[in-house]
């Protein structure tokens, strides 16, 4: 099956239900599938088999549709971040060469390209706008091992790399899914982060998928997601830890009694803080996913389970993960190493990037990242090789500090980083976000995280900072920090 092969049968069986709500707009089932059978057609006649369209377009009712018809159409959908800076927008595009170009930026006009002025426009206006005028799709689905989406994340290089997955990899997630949360067409999905995150685009193809109303939002906004899960009586909130934080400040004291699942990923989500998660949604279930763009989802932890709180859960339905050395070779029970998963979630190859971050043993694949499972089964990540600090010829990783000191009653986020050191090779640097109002020294810290870590993993400088920066997903954004800490604009050191 490909990703789009349900939508035409609700259309069929539910074809006045609402499908897809955009903010305040929102489109039928029937109209759905008619729009997106329109687009496909304009595709079909202006692409050749097997090729692709860029998508450089914000989070709108266009990109949503055209998402969808480039998929139906068979095409290849690379979903190019609006913001990144122009020059690196046109190294992608140079990489990549897609044979349709789809912008709301003038800059880019020429040769197969086409601009979408208003990207905003309602669901029924993006035909008419686009010019379309060729018959709409009727053909068959497309094969589920077809390739239809390039994703982007962070590489080495600086310039985004592209990760290449067929229909299959998201149906069958979409399937595991459903044996997870029980999702279905009397749900209500609100994805309130930009489709340029992969969660958000899942999110929205899962949804449809079920036969779920899915809600989208222009750009993350507490307020507007607080207004949208009251309005749309929403069930099921998608979220990284920040948006989810930032939406239970922003409700105050208010109670969504509509909600069933919280399912919340990109992050491990902060231990001892799920209280308030609580007060707001008292109906629901929580959930944290583990993975990577490369990888799909790994491992589940769900509140009602039993998981440590230290873990990121158990295996995921579909999926089997192991610890493994470099090599291949597996690691006892309970003994850290590489961790490797094989599941049908997997992509294909990079569209653009190297793949020397990965490691490959079998049809199973690693990131990179370190952990250990303990005997029921749950994994715990102790951080990822590629950010490893060598210091006195220990290996630490960072991660494991991080999740210590955001323990910390008065730490609303850590960063360790490293500075060369002349007799210890790197020294550790802890950056901290302290709350509000709250008096902290370095002397407190360390005694802190003197109760859970050996003394060479405890760091030695700490510096505050006021504005915590975060990356588009949520994430800290450990790149900003270091730079910030490199050219001396971070000055709060503690004392």
């Amino acid at each position: 099956m490909s990703i789009t092969a349900a939508l035409s049968c609700y259309a069929a069986r539910t074809p006045d239900r609402d499908a897809l709500v955009f903010e305040d707009q929102r489109i039928s089932w029937v109209h759905l599938n008619r729009e997106i059978n329109r687009l496909a057609g304009f595709i079909v006649a202006t692409t050749p088999a097997g090729g692709s369209v860029a998508l450089h377009l914000p989070t709108s009712p266009a990109l949503a549709l055209l998402f969808l018809a480039v998929a139906r159409a068979g095409r290849e959908a690379q979903v190019f971040d609006p913001d990144w800076p122009i020059e690196m927008t046109r190294a992608i595009r140079a990489r990549l060469s897609p044979d349709l170009f789809v912008s709301s930026d003038a800059r880019f006009s020429g040769s197969n390209t086409v601009i979408v002025a208003d990207p905003m426009i309602a669901f029924m206006q993006v035909v008419p706008a686009l010019g379309v005028s060729a018959p709409a799709h009727s053909g068959a689905e497309p094969d589920a091992m077809l390739p239809f989406y390039v994703g982007f994340t962070s590489g080495s290089t600086g310039l985004p790399k592209g990760y290449r997955r067929h229909h299959r990899s998201w149906t069958e997630s979409s399937r595991h899914d459903a044996l997870e949360f029980g999702i279905s067409s009397d749900d209500v999905i609100l994805a309130p982060g930009t489709l340029t995150h992969s969660l958000f685009l899942y999110a929205l193809v899962h949804g449809l998928n079920s036969g779920a109303r899915v809600v989208l939002c222009r750009r993350f906004r507490p307020d507007a997601v607080v207004r949208l899960i009251e309005a749309e009586r929403v069930t099921v909130l998608y979220g990284v830890p920040t948006q989810l934080q930032l939406t239970v400040k922003a409700a105050g004291d208010q109670v969504l009694g509509s909600m069933r699942w919280i399912l919340s990923s990109g992050a491990k989500w902060p231990i001892g803080e799920r209280e308030p998660l609580r007060r707001l949604f008292p109906n629901a279930r929580f959930a944290e996913f583990y993975g990577a763009s490369e990888t799909g989802f790994m491992t589940v932890a769900k509140a009602d389970e039993g998981a440590p709180e230290t873990s990121v859960g158990r295996a995921f339905s579909g999926a089997v993960v192991t610890i493994r050395d470099r090599a291949g070779r597996p690691i006892p029970q309970g003994k850290t190493g590489y961790v490797f998963v094989a599941s049908p979630f997997l992509i294909m190859n990079y569209a653009c990037g190297e793949d020397s971050d990965l490691l490959h043993y079998g049809e199973e694949v690693s990131v990179g990242d370190i952990g250990f499972l303990d005997p029921q089964g749950f994994l715990h990540l102790v951080g990822r090789a590629r950010r490893k600090i060598v210091t006195s010829g220990k290996n630490v990783y960072p991660e494991e500090i991080e999740r210590v000191l955001e323990q910390h009653p008065m730490v609303t986020a850590a960063a360790v980083l490293s500075a060369p050191d002349r007799s210890r090779g790197e020294r550790l640097i802890a950056l901290v976000q302290i709350r509000t109002d709250a008096v902290v020294t370095s002397a407190d810290l360390i005694a802190y995280q003197r109760k859970a870590l050996p003394l060479y993993k405890v760091p030695r400088v700490y510096a505050s900072v006021a504005e915590w920066p975060l990356t588009r997903s949520g994430k800290t954004d450990f790149e900003r920090l270091r730079q910030a800490w490199m050219t001396g604009a971070i000055t709060g050191r503690l004392p």
